[in-house]
């Protein structure tokens, strides 16, 4: 995750506030527990990216042995698999 858990809850907060003081809506429950909400969406939503990447280091295991020769570039096989993924999934990241 590219965010640390206390910017996470600094941005939920954020949110909240920015939206209760524009009159964007009305929170039925209490702040805390709607920042808790939000940070949880935005904590998933990050971790996505994570998940993806695990799933491309274990598909490039299958390459291991052209990557150690070097016939095949790690990096630009890592963002080509990554990008396949994205694509087919329709994810944004």
């Amino acid at each position: 995750m590219k965010l640390k858990k206390e910017r996470v809850l600094i941005l939920a907060r954020n949110i909240i506030e920015g939206l209760i003081e524009k009159g964007s809506i009305v929170p039925n429950i209490p702040k805390g527990d709607l920042t808790g909400k939000i940070e949880n969406i935005i904590t998933e939503d990050l971790m996505v990216e994570d998940r993806i990447n695990e799933e491309v280091r274990e598909i490039m295991k299958a390459y291991s042995k052209q990557i150690d020769q070097g016939s095949i570039n790690y990096n630009k096989m890592f963002q080509m698999i990554k990008n396949k993924l994205v694509q087919e999934r329709s994810i944004v990241l």
